[in-house]
């Protein structure tokens, strides 16, 4: 069976949490990439809110200027289940660029 691989991408990221991936099944998170677009040195937290709590993947992670991180490596995965939300925030406006990329309904 052919997997459904996807993607979701926010440009600009500021101070206020942006939601980059709603689970609507059992989805599974294979890459995280979050690059610093300002010519200094930012902070970001990305997290998973599940039933009203937020599970972190990156905390205060401090990306330099001009740079770019990736969360998920050497083929690690993330799952997430139905109704889970994949966030992101930063702690300056406008600083972080970022592209997820997921499989869609991984059990189906």
């Amino acid at each position: 069976m052919a997997q459904d691989f996807e993607r979701a991408f926010a440009r600009n990221v500021g101070t206020s949490a942006v939601s980059l991936v709603t689970s609507n099944s059992d989805d599974a998170l294979i890459g995280i990439r979050v690059t610093n677009v300002l010519a200094a040195t930012i902070q970001v937290d990305v997290y998973i809110s599940s039933g009203g709590n937020d599970y972190h993947i990156a905390k205060n992670l401090s990306i330099p200027q001009g740079s770019g991180y990736e969360l998920i490596q050497d083929g690690s995965k993330v799952n997430i289940l139905n109704g889970d939300v994949l966030k992101i925030k930063s702690d300056t406006a406008s600083s972080a660029d970022v592209w997820v990329s997921f499989i869609d309904s991984i059990s189906t």
